[in-house]
């Protein structure tokens, strides 16, 4: 009996340490498969960035081509996964030698913290699927390659040059080229019933559009081509005539001595124009400009591509991935964010909360650029996951995408010894710098933020200044509340808290009362992640601006 315990006892150790000593070398070989997988990753976005600069570098006309440009723009997935890979390392050296959480605000380190094998593999996926997403395209660029010498290079201004994102339009190079294709191609013959050919541009609030029809105007190529460009709004269209061509208040640029007399009309519209105004204004337009002439429309309506000469440009937001490249370089700069792995994986976050708003990135990449200080970066982070977790107790899930909000913001500034809150009005305001210098000495979105100096009332904000020309300053209108009690006949009604819905800390309070802004005559009530609207005796009316109260469960409105 004892011969065969010990021959079995024998068998099991040998298979135990053949067991581990397997798993041992499994896990080095993952490990070190994983290391040559980054470093293959990172030729790959090597050879796609070269192959990219140099198309930019040259004046594309084919619409194919630029199609599959901007396909190989999309490394911006790689740079992304690869910098995920980085984030996620620092952290387990971090933390190495202590347990923690996942955060539930931060999807990045949900991903770079990972215990288990499960995990392990779909990482190990998606970091294959990356590399051969970028080989395929790789081994369909050499013809394009070859075809890209048959095209003349660009003479570029700073503002045009890809590497330098200070003084470009990131993300939009393929849009650009096919507004530039549209405005420079030959034109129709006089006479035509379509020699004013429309280009529309359509797309939500905040995508860019705009900014796209900006940077277009203030290419050479454009201003040398036309011999003024007329900027014309909504409000502009209401008396549309030969007269608002001739306004000299509406034009932007005029150069009597290039451009053959053509004229660029560039109407924006927030919603839709109705037909017979459009017919109007067009019927003046072709009866007024000369030939050769264009026109582009710009609007959040799908209704105006029915206006248009030729197929309508649609703009979308930047996916997740190539948001993340433009927050970082806007963050970073000329600093490489592989040398600062903690600072990376905080913008991670940041550009997570920032949910794809180019005004946003450019605000907190502004604040955060001078300071390459973890503890500032942190604050900031901080400040952002508040404002995130303050407003989602008022709006719910609507607050997922803020910038579509047409309702206010609320924000709390870093000052302990203060309880205001910041109210946010989205309804911004924008002048040129040349227009605009009492801009310079608002107060700037850093000091909201962290400032100590006491304010009251309402007030602007200089939140940021455009890098593209004109430069815009761009104004924020704000409004402060401060914390009010309230004498209430009901003992258990707690204090009263700005800012509007923010949530009592007590156990037994699931009902939130929260006090409309903008109405005296009307509160929401907020309960269990429901919201409806509900009138309120005067006798309950709360005489501050933007308090809310809390009731106990067991209390009646």
């Amino acid at each position: 009996m004892e011969v065969i315990f010990s021959a079995a006892m024998g068998e099991l150790a040998s298979r135990s340490i053949s067991f581990l000593v397997d798993r041992y070398l499994k896990q080095r070989s993952a490990e070190a498969t994983e290391e040559e997988r980054l470093h293959s990753l990172q030729r790959l976005l090597l050879r796609l960035h070269v192959v990219v600069e140099e198309a930019d570098d040259r004046l594309i006309t084919n619409q194919a081509m630029l199609h599959q440009l901007s396909i190989l723009r999309q490394e911006y997935r790689g740079y992304y996964t690869l910098d995920m890979f980085s984030c996620r390392a620092h952290e387990d050296d971090r933390t190495k030698d202590y347990s923690f959480a996942p955060s539930k605000f931060n999807p990045a380190k949900r991903v770079c913290f990972y215990s288990g094998n499960s995990e392990g593999a779909a990482q190990a996926e998606l970091l294959e699927q990356v590399i051969c997403s970028l080989r395929n395209t790789i081994e369909d660029v050499s013809e394009f390659v070859m075809f890209l010498n048959s095209y003349p290079c660009l003479h570029l201004q700073p503002y045009n040059m890809y590497l330098l994102l200070d003084k470009c339009m990131f993300g939009r190079q393929m849009e650009m080229e096919l507004v530039m294709n549209f405005l420079l191609q030959a034109e129709t013959a006089p006479g035509t019933a379509d020699h004013l050919a429309v280009l529309p541009i359509i797309g939500p609030r905040k995508v860019g559009k705009s900014t796209l029809v900006e940077h277009v105007c203030n290419d050479e190529r454009v201003r040398n081509h036309f011999s003024q460009i007329l900027f014309l709004n909504g409000d502009d269209l209401k008396d549309a005539s030969v007269e608002t061509l001739r306004d000299g208040d509406r034009i932007k640029h005029k150069n009597r001595v290039v451009g053959g007399g053509r004229t660029l009309i560039i109407i924006e519209l927030l919603l839709d124009i109705e037909e017979p105004v459009w017919k109007r204004l067009y019927s003046a337009a072709k009866s007024r400009i000369m030939s050769g002439s264009k026109m582009i429309i710009v609007s959040r309506s799908d209704k105006i591509a029915s206006f248009g000469t030729t197929e309508p440009l649609r703009l979308q937001f930047l996916t997740h991935e190539a948001y993340w490249y433009f927050f970082k370089v806007r963050s970073f700069g000329s600093t490489r964010a592989e040398d600062h792995p903690k600072l990376a994986s905080m913008a991670m976050e940041m550009a997570n909360l920032t949910s794809g708003c180019f005004m946003s990135a450019n605000i907190v990449s502004g604040i955060l650029k001078p300071n390459f200080n973890p503890h500032f970066w942190s604050m900031v982070l901080a400040v952002l996951r508040n404002l995130k977790k303050t407003n989602m107790s008022v709006y719910g899930d609507r607050f997922t995408l803020p910038w579509k909000m047409a309702e206010p913001t609320y924000l709390r500034r870093v000052n302990k010894n203060s309880s205001e809150c910041v109210v946010l009005f989205l309804d911004y305001e924008t002048c040129s710098a040349e227009t605009g210098p009492e801009a310079l000495r608002m107060m700037s979105a850093q000091d909201l933020l962290f400032g100590s100096v006491r304010l009251r009332g309402k007030f602007k904000v200089h939140a940021w200044t455009s890098h593209l020309e004109p430069h815009y300053n761009y104004i924020f209108h704000c409004e402060i509340q401060r914390p009010q009690r309230l004498v209430a006949r009901n003992k258990r009604c707690r204090r009263a808290v700005a800012p509007t819905g923010h949530r009592v800390a007590e156990p037994a309070a699931r009902l939130l009362v929260v006090y409309h802004p903008r109405c005296c005559s009307r509160l929401w009530l907020v309960a269990d992640g429901g919201r409806r609207r509900l009138q309120v005796p005067r006798r309950l009316r709360i005489p501050c601006r933007g308090a809310s109260v809390s009731f106990p469960q067991s209390s009646t409105i």
